[in-house]
């Protein structure tokens, strides 16, 4: 493999540097969207028990898109519904941008890792077809093995791009999975302290019974 690596030149250099790049933002992503880290399990099971203040202390042991989503409404129930839905919604916007951080980059070497394979082979074949004449009349084996180096660079090239690509796809759609679950339970944390007020303000329970 090294002396693959060597043979190619330095576009194999920099396809090796692509692919190490690749596979870091990969196994972070991988790490970073996991479902019970984007949304904690016992974040979620309290937003159907706990009373404001419970839950408060529930975000801030889970720091977690979600628990920063849950804090936003909670800061600003005082506001009109409509205003604490887009304040919310302002939030959210910036906790996918979050969620799809690094993916830019996957995509980024889905496009230049092919092409850069490309260029080394076209680098790689150039002078070996400015010499054609004089392999025809002598060692034709000396020219089939430089074409097979020149023709390395594209397969390496394809080999960082297709994983890159599978990456990326899998990574963009669990990110949007991972939005509309998101929306579903902050939608229905809000539908729960917004009640029927005529002036879209949140009917709040006594916190304690009245004669206590």
């Amino acid at each position: 493999m090294l002396a693959w690596i060597v043979d190619g030149g330095p576009f194999m250099w920099l396809l090796l540097v692509l692919s190490v790049v690749a596979v870091t933002f990969i196994l972070e992503r991988g790490w970073a969207l996991r479902r019970a880290k984007v949304m904690p399990p016992g974040l979620v099971a309290a937003m159907d028990t706990a009373d404001d203040r419970q839950l408060r202390g529930a975000c801030a042991a889970s720091p977690s898109p979600l628990g920063r989503l849950i804090t936003g409404v909670l800061d600003h129930l005082p506001w009109p519904k409509d205003e604490n839905v887009s304040a919310l919604e302002v939030r959210a916007r910036q906790e996918v941008a979050q969620l799809e951080r690094g993916l830019v980059i996957l995509e980024i070497i889905v496009g230049i890792a092919p092409l850069l394979g490309l260029v080394g082979t076209l680098y790689g074949i150039i002078p070996l077809f400015s010499d054609f004449g004089k392999a025809v009349s002598g060692d034709n084996a000396l020219l089939a093995k430089g074409i097979a180096a020149a023709l390395n660079k594209t397969l390496a090239g394809l080999l960082v791009a297709v994983p890159a690509l599978v990456a990326w796809s899998y990574f963009n759609k669990k990110v949007e999975t991972l939005a509309v679950e998101l929306e579903g339970l902050c939608d229905a944390l809000i539908r729960r302290h917004y009640l029927s007020g005529p002036a879209g303000t949140p009917i709040r329970q006594p916190s304690n019974p009245p004669g206590t």
